[in-house]
């Protein structure tokens, strides 16, 4: 499997950095096989941090050998576990079981609205999901420990002119 990860440096060596955020996995260093979407990702963050340049790694990872000897919460669409675990995360409180790798839907920016309105009880869990189900909403796969970071091999970075 091919993993991107956009930010606004080159990540050859991935490490879990304590965030000032609360995210949609929770605590991790977060990727994505939609190289697009890590572009995206990587022009997001460099405007926000004011500073380096847009740039996304590349990580191949034998995912039948890590799935199988780490643990892995797998979300295959936006359904009910998914909104509750997203939601917890985001607000700071999850507190259930941890794993190595975690993968399902991003909760990213065309979203956001949908999740404010569900945070602040204005939408329903049904209500929230069905909107969901009209958004189109890539996938992440979150690296949550050292055993999970020490299955990616860095490839390199995407080249600037596909950016």
């Amino acid at each position: 499997m091919i993993l991107y990860h956009g930010s606004n440096l080159t990540v050859s060596e991935p490490k879990l950095v304590a965030q000032n955020r609360f995210l949609d996995f929770g605590y991790g260093f977060y990727t994505t096989t939609n190289k697009v979407q890590a572009i995206g990702f990587a022009d997001k963050v460099t405007k926000r941090r004011k500073e380096g340049i847009p740039t996304v790694s590349i990580y191949e990872i034998d995912e039948m050998k890590a799935f199988k000897e780490c643990s892995v919460l797998r979300f295959d669409e936006p359904n009910e576990e998914w909104l509750d675990f997203v939601s917890e995360n985001r607000a700071g409180n999850y507190s259930g079981k941890q794993y190595d790798f975690i993968y399902g839907p991003v909760a990213n920016d065309d979203v956001y609205t949908t999740f404010t309105l569900y945070a602040s009880g204005v939408l329903t869990k049904e209500q929230t999901l069905e909107a969901l189900k009209v958004k189109k909403l890539y996938n992440q796969l979150v690296l949550t420990s050292a055993k999970a970071l020490s299955y990616l091999k860095f490839c390199g970075t995407v080249p600037e002119e596909e950016f």
